[in-house]
């Protein structure tokens, strides 16, 4: 989301789990030892790449185009994990992305949600923003684009999964519901976002998404490790192999309701033992808290179809043991925590997204900007690289953040602070600010967990 709460966040060493700025600093993903180390793309959200008024075709401004194609990013990202897949001779073995594939919707509001009450103030501050900008050019253009992105990591066979994000669906609105106020606009320093304020974002519909990643597409159909979907595909479960054991991962849409938590635990019901991990689009945000954004809580405004992170972990992850890994984006920044579940075990939580990146659109037009005087933030090209080794005793995970764009990870980027932190975290230091992006998990209890 464009509209959001500007939180500092910290560095966080989480309690049980050592985590540390990894002092290697590898060029690629490499498979050194065979069936010891693997790697799994996390795909941070890519709308402002896919995003159609980011193209060169797109005239901003006073007859000033948008001055490079971001799309071109976006095929890039793709092409690496491609590339970089175990089957081209790489240490990629699964991809998943966290949602927010595309940038637009093409309806106001769904006819589900419109069934049930739902309309949208056309007045809001939020419907004003640009926020609520349905266009035939999601299908034109944003769709096409994700799939032919998604094709290049298709075609080397290995699984990968998403989960639908806010703008992968069909609607978004403001709800009329929750009046904003522009009144009190010079609040929001003091209180935050609020929906009082600004009024609240609902979303509606996988027509879209479905189309483009659901259960029949030539994507996931008889592929064997596609096990199964819930919803035509807005939920699925993939299965990949790596260093001798069988993971799964979950793909959930964005705060789950009861229907689809069910469908989970049907899930981990037919693999119990099998190490787990789920991918959703809001789960932690950039203070590492279970917390959604206060104008796009799904959970407060229709607590009937959906449940906020902490009942879904609550609900879902912590009676089952299996599950030891949860990444979501959403939240413009980077986190990471670690809690119990039941059983006594670590449940690591990564959060990623990099979409209000935009150093490459300064690179070439370093006078543009939005009408709200900030940078077009389009990316970059971040993208997460969780690397799985198991040589020593104690398995561990080196998270490394890579750039196709630039071309380099953030360890050796020596303008990698200059570009990113004042907007992201100026309260850290350079070499704090690298260990965001950049550090080892011990996963102490995996071994005794899943042997």
């Amino acid at each position: 989301m464009k509209i959001q709460k500007r939180l500092i966040l910290g560095l966080f060493i989480c309690s049980n789990v050592f985590l540390a700025c990894d002092k290697n600093s590898d060029d690629e993903p490499n498979q050194t030892t065979e069936e010891k180390t693997f790697s799994i793309a996390m795909i941070p959200d890519t709308q402002n790449m896919t995003d159609f008024t980011h193209q060169t075709s797109y005239t901003i401004k006073d007859g000033v185009n948008f001055p490079i194609n971001a799309s071109t990013q976006f095929y890039d990202m793709m092409q690496y994990i491609a590339s970089n897949a175990v089957t081209n001779g790489g240490a990629i073995v699964f991809a998943t992305s966290v949602g927010d594939i595309w940038q637009h919707q093409t309806e106001i509001v769904d006819e589900a949600h419109a069934a049930r009450g739902f309309s949208h103030d056309p007045y809001s501050i939020i419907a004003n923003s640009g926020e609520v900008f349905p266009t035939p050019e999601t299908l034109n253009f944003e769709m096409p684009l994700a799939r032919e992105g998604y094709q290049l990591v298709a075609q080397t066979g290995i699984p990968f999964g998403a989960a639908p994000g806010n703008h992968d669906s069909d609607a978004m609105w403001s709800e009329a519901s929750f009046e904003s106020d522009p009144s009190r606009l010079g609040e929001i320093a003091t209180v935050g976002v609020i929906p009082e304020i600004l009024g609240m974002l609902h979303i509606g519909g996988h027509k879209n998404f479905n189309s483009v990643f659901g259960e029949d597409t030539s994507f996931f159909k008889n592929k064997d490790w596609y096990i199964s979907s819930y919803k035509g595909g807005a939920n699925s479960a993939q299965k990949f192999e790596g260093a001798g054991y069988t993971f799964i991962n979950i793909s959930l849409e964005m705060h789950p309701g009861n229907d689809v938590l069910e469908w989970a635990q049907s899930v981990l019901d037919a693999n119990i033992g099998i190490p787990t991990m789920i991918t959703t689009h809001d789960f932690i945000n950039e203070n590492a808290e279970r917390l959604a954004n206060p104008i796009v809580d799904l959970a407060r405004i229709d607590p009937e179809f959906n449940n906020s992170a902490e009942e879904v972990f609550n609900k879902l992850v912590v009676p089952n043991d299996q599950i030891f890994l949860i990444l979501s984006g959403h939240h413009h920044g980077k986190a990471m925590r670690v809690d119990k579940n039941n059983a006594g075990h670590d449940v690591v939580q990564i959060l990623a997204d990099y979409q209000d990146r935009g150093q490459s659109v300064l690179d070439v037009a370093p006078d543009l900007r939005t009408p709200y005087g900030s940078t077009y933030g389009i990316g970059d090209g971040w993208l997460r690289l969780l690397n799985f080794d198991f040589e020593s005793e104690t398995p561990k995970i080196v998270v490394k953040t890579y750039s196709s764009h630039y071309d380099t990870f953030s360890t050796d980027l020596s303008t990698y602070s200059d570009w990113y932190k004042a907007s992201e975290n100026p309260e850290t230091s350079d070499s704090e600010f690298h260990a965001l992006d950049h550090f080892t998990i011990e996963l102490e209890d995996f071994n005794s967990r899943f042997n």
